[in-house]
């Protein structure tokens, strides 16, 4: 393969040309001029698509061929539509008007609008946000007598989301999840559709499903489509879904004027639905179709091209491309072997100063990780160092909402009166502690100057609470008194874990089956591998203020953190792509459940990350990873045995297996030996157990005065006012809780700050 020639193509010009100095190399300039008939752009990263796109809807324009009304350009974000308007008003010196330019989501809505009725909706139907759909499939659960920790809202509509993907109907889906809701998933789903109705609304699936329906039954409406749209244009076509694939097909039936751009290398979203054999087979469903490929690219040196072309072509799915430029060799790819993740943190940090003190902007400069979690260690040494930087794509790591929730509760086992934290957790998974009852324990807490902890603890020692919320908010602060009993007796890391676990949190995400559920499963683990680098609790929750107390940066040079999904689209002069090992790049989660299909994913994703560097990038793998809390010894990335020697330079900075080197692998094995100790405890292992805890005392027939009585506002037989049980006479005082004997509700026990005299 030949990934350098010394001279580039002519450039060619627009004829008539659309703007001065506008040119397309041969390639390009095919991809434009092929007006008629089917075409596929393959186009290679870096290869210029932008442009393809803009001048090919501008030369249809400018040749007469059609008018604006009469294209369709469908794109996956509204950046790209704007982006792709702006630049062919640029190239035409005038703004386009009354062309069909935007998502898919946001076409099919604009043209359902007109025919909505022929789908049981009205014209005025509503598009439900995903807040709104998880409460009607909650009301549809609860039907159905479902426990809905077992088998959550979000769980149900991410089913429902993937057969509306597949273009499915309630009446075709076969039931491939039987475990799921009790078997009652294709009921839910015709139930869901049919509220939807009543309530003329419809989800985003609906938008694609709903146009399906409407061209499949009504051939007056596709006839009418097809005669207004004679040119049909779509971007990131690897991308589209089959709901998204089948209506096109319709669309282009009859002129056949369809052009898809896109690039089955760069296909990484099938998680979310994406089918790459849709990009495959497009010479099938359209014979006699185009195939035009673009391969000179303008971003990147030869030598990384090289090395992603060489990587790529391991895959077996694909219709194949050879990117070239005629650049300059550059620099060769870096494959670095470090000793564990902190001396790769340490070493990327270093060549990012090594890059500052070159004069290279920060803003040149990416680090692009397999799964988010992976960012923290380098936003750690980042902020230790005052480098800037911003993550690309998602939240810093101590930001991210599911980490501010578990640091929420450990923040609540420290210090009990923290009621910021006890608000965020209280209700978190759901515990029936809604809106009114907290605005309760707020009043108790104000009346009785006392944390929402301590309220919560004295209230469930009365009767003003729902018996099943005093239970489950009664089990909760027991929770938490046992769980700082234990900060005594075990490592403050592994409580971390336990009240995690034992609080319901981490099984609410393991529940979950939305896509974004295992990554934040992932950095719930690395959290509580990044406490354990600490001697105490206490100190690492002061790291933690001091990492988020981090100075606003927007308008100075920063290096982009972001995962390699997220990095799609970006460019950079330098990228760092580290934690290139087995099981987590490629990862295991994709290997496990989508075995060679997911492995060939796995590598377009590792081709996308190389290709996103224009002038040089670094590969690192670590012989030790502290990894969710367990010393593990990876074994290198099978990716990087892909790499073809005459690309890439490897170097490492271990020398051997002995001195320094195996300290690291006893300590793994050791921690292999021997499992935390609240799992030997679980385990029924002997160990010194810490003593067991008294139980709270709240239940009982009658309140004893166990201390001298507070001064207080309310003697024994005092007559006094409850706003729910109404006016009752005093029996039993014990210090701020009463015990009454209420006319009509009988005896309830109360708190003094809720009654009033008569």
């Amino acid at each position: 393969m030949v990934y350098h020639r010394s001279m580039t193509q002519a450039a060619l010009p627009i004829t008539p040309p659309p703007s001065a100095g506008h040119h397309l190399n041969v390639a390009q300039r095919a991809a434009v001029e092929a007006l008629d008939g089917p075409v596929l752009v393959l186009a290679g990263a870096g290869t210029g698509k932008t442009r393809v796109l803009t001048a090919r809807l501008a030369h249809l324009l400018m040749t007469g061929k059609a008018v604006p009304g009469q294209i369709m350009a469908v794109t996956f974000t509204n950046k790209a539509a704007a982006e792709i308007r702006e630049r062919v008003g640029a190239l035409l010196g005038r703004s386009v008007e009354g062309w069909f330019l935007g998502t898919f989501h946001a076409l099919a809505a604009r043209l359902l609008r007109p025919h909505a009725e022929r789908v049981g909706l009205k014209p005025n139907f509503t598009i439900l946000g995903t807040d709104d759909q998880l409460r009607l499939i909650k009301q549809l659960i609860e039907a159905e007598n479902i426990d809905d920790k077992k088998f959550p809202p979000r769980m149900v509509a991410s089913v429902i989301e993937r057969w509306k993907d597949r273009g499915l109907l309630p009446a075709d889906v076969r039931n491939d999840v039987s475990e799921m809701a009790n078997g009652k998933m294709p009921k839910l789903y015709a139930q869901y559709q049919t509220r939807l109705q009543e309530l003329n609304a419809c989800d985003f699936g609906d938008l694609m499903l709903h146009q399906l329906t409407l061209l499949r039954q009504n051939p007056d409406v596709l006839e009418d489509f097809q005669r207004r749209f004679r040119y049909i244009l779509v971007d990131e076509y690897q991308d589209t879904n089959v709901a998204q694939y089948l209506w096109l097909r319709l669309l282009a039936q009859t002129h056949r004027n369809i052009c898809c751009v896109g690039d089955e290398d760069q296909s990484i979203y099938g998680w979310r639905g994406a089918e790459i054999g849709n990009i495959l087979r497009f010479e099938e469903d359209f014979p006699g179709a185009q195939v035009i490929r673009l391969e000179e690219n303008y971003r990147s040196t030869a030598h990384i091209l090289g090395a992603a072309a060489h990587l790529i072509a391991q895959n077996t799915m694909r219709l194949g491309k050879t990117l070239w430029t005629s650049a300059d060799p550059g620099d060769k790819v870096h494959v670095r072997t470090l000793w564990d993740g902190e001396e790769e943190a340490r070493w990327v940090a270093d060549e990012v100063e090594a890059l500052q003190r070159r004069q290279v902007p920060l803003n040149d400069v990416a680090i692009m990780v397999r799964a988010g979690f992976q960012t923290r260690q380098f936003e750690e040494r980042f902020i230790q160092l005052g480098i800037p930087y911003r993550v690309l794509v998602g939240a810093r790591f101590y930001e991210r909402a599911e980490i501010r929730d578990a640091l929420a509760y450990v923040r609540l086992v420290h210090a009990p009166e923290d009621d910021l934290a006890f608000e965020r957790i209280v209700n978190l998974p759901k515990r029936g502690v809604g809106p009114s009852a907290l605005q309760q324990l707020h009043g108790f807490a104000r009346q009785a100057g006392v944390s929402l902890s301590e309220a919560a603890t004295r209230l469930c020692e009365t009767d003003e609470l729902k018996p099943k919320l005093r239970s489950t908010l009664r089990d909760l602060m027991q929770g938490f008194v046992r769980w700082r009993e234990l900060l005594n007796a075990l490592p403050h890391a592994e409580v971390a874990q336990i009240v995690l676990d034992e609080s319901g949190y981490t099984g609410m995400w393991q529940a979950d089956k939305s896509p974004e559920a295992p990554g934040r499963l992932d950095n719930l683990k690395e959290l509580v591998g990044a406490m354990a680098e600490f001697d105490t609790l206490p100190a690492f929750l002061e790291h933690v203020s001091l990492v988020l107390e981090v100075t606003d940066t927007k308008s100075v040079e920063q290096v982009s953190l972001m995962t390699l999904h997220g990095a799609k689209g970006l460019e950079f002069d330098y990228v760092f792509l580290p934690g290139w090992e087995e099981e987590i790049f490629p990862s295991r989660l994709s290997l496990s459940e989508s075995g060679t299909r997911g492995l060939e994913e796995e590598r377009r994703l590792a081709y996308v990350g190389i290709t996103r560097a224009r002038r040089r990038a670094w590969i690192s793998h670590v012989a030790n990873r502290l990894l969710h809390g367990s010393w593990i010894n990876p074994l290198p990335s099978r990716f990087i045995a892909e790499l073809p020697a005459e690309h890439v330079e490897h170097h490492s900075t271990i020398q051997s297996r002995g001195s320094v080197a195996s300290g690291g692998w006893e300590r793994a094995e050791r921690q292999e030996r021997t499992p935390p100790l609240w799992q030997q405890l679980r385990a029924g292992q002997p160990h010194a157990a810490p003593p067991r805890l008294k139980p709270l005392e709240i239940e009982g027939k009658a309140y004893e005065v166990a201390a001298p009585r507070r001064e207080g506002k309310f003697n024994l037989g005092d007559r006094v006012f409850h706003e729910k049980f109404g006016t009752g006479t005093i029996r039993r005082i014990d210090h701020d809780k009463l015990e009454i004997a209420f006319d009509k509700a009988g005896v309830k026990k109360v708190m003094e700050a809720f009654v009033k005299a008569v």
